[in-house]
């Protein structure tokens, strides 16, 4: 008999270890957690935690907006079969409240806007309003503001918080955090990995942090007017001066009244800039600088048009950077 094994011998003798590696990697893959995520830019930041685990699923995709959008039944089933649950709370996604109280106990749900080291902002009233103050900001020190939420609250005055938390790099951090360590109670084999990859999702949000204030800077004394109120974190963070907004909520048609008193306080601050929003109409843009000197631009608080994954709250950041610098930049 010849001293080698023949190539069919060889492969068939292989082929039992094959298939318990494959069976393991199988076991594996199907033992990473269930995750749902309700909108982009923290679902960015939890795959970035996840990342070499797995997935998570996120709800409002696209175009569509959490201030209207409805479960399709892929949400409601990835919702029943969920470990993990992340949303803001119900004063961003109202379609989620009662779909995560009909749950039962199935799964976790993170309400991140109770965050520990969250700094929630009280929602603003009326359209116009005084820019933030520019008091020595310096990225990734703490700033104190006298409308910051003061965390010792009720559940029940959630309704009157402004959800766009991840617009401040801070809250963002802790997202993460909070992310890591929800992942790590459900999933603890994996504590390690969710840790280091939370450590470096932290470091980069820093980096980039220190750009984003760099790149607005010179335009820190500007005006400008957005189209709904949803930058109030992004503007105490890096000293922008918004002064006004179109409408509160986007769901809600502003009044004949409302555009009358935008156009007076774009006459009044001589705001550079008008910013309307992917997922909105921009018509009433237009009405609003119509025979004025002001330039429209964009800005997208969510992402419409970036791809999800664990770079997208990066990618969602660096373009209201973007397009803030470039509508505000003098006009040559």
């Amino acid at each position: 008999m010849s001293p080698f094994l023949s190539p069919v011998r060889s492969i068939r003798s292989l082929l039992p270890a094959l298939a318990l590696l494959l069976a393991a990697g199988g076991a594996q893959a199907a033992d990473a957690p269930k995750v749902v995520v309700s909108v982009k830019p923290i679902h960015g930041l939890v795959a970035s935690v996840m990342q070499g685990v797995g997935s998570p699923k996120l709800l409002v995709k696209g175009a569509s907006s959490e201030h209207s959008y409805t479960l399709k039944p892929s949400d409601a089933r990835a919702l029943a079969q969920a470990d993990l649950v992340f949303w803001v709370g119900e004063s961003l996604e109202t379609f989620l409240t009662r779909p995560l109280e009909s749950l039962g106990g199935k799964a976790t749900v993170i309400e991140l806007i109770d965050a520990e080291g969250v700094e929630a902002m009280n929602l603003r009233e009326g359209g116009a309003w005084e820019a933030h103050a520019h008091d020595d900001h310096k990225p990734g020190h703490a700033h104190d503001h006298d409308h910051k939420h003061d965390h010792k609250h009720d559940h029940g005055d959630h309704a009157s918080l402004d959800g766009h938390i991840w617009l401040d790099p801070h809250n963002a951090e802790a997202i993460v955090k909070a992310a890591a360590a929800a992942l790590s109670e459900i999933d603890p084999a994996r504590a390690e990995t969710y840790a280091a990859n939370a450590a470096a999702t932290v470091a980069r949000i820093e980096a980039m942090d220190a750009e984003i204030a760099a790149a607005v800077a010179p335009y820190r004394d500007t005006p400008y007017i957005v189209f709904h109120d949803a930058y109030q974190y992004f503007e105490a963070h890096y000293g922008t001066s918004a002064v006004g907004s179109i409408t509160l909520s986007p769901e809600r048609q502003p009044s004949a009244r409302r555009l009358s008193e935008i156009r007076q306080r774009l006459a009044e601050t001589k705001a550079r800039c008008v910013f309307a929003e992917p997922q909105f109409t921009p018509a009433l843009v237009d009405v609003v600088i119509e025979g004025t000197s002001a330039q429209k631009g964009v800005l997208d608080p969510t992402g419409a048009n970036v791809p999800e994954g664990p770079d997208s709250y990066f990618a969602i950041m660096r373009d209201i950077e973007k397009g803030l610098r470039g509508c505000l930049a003098p006009q040559s």
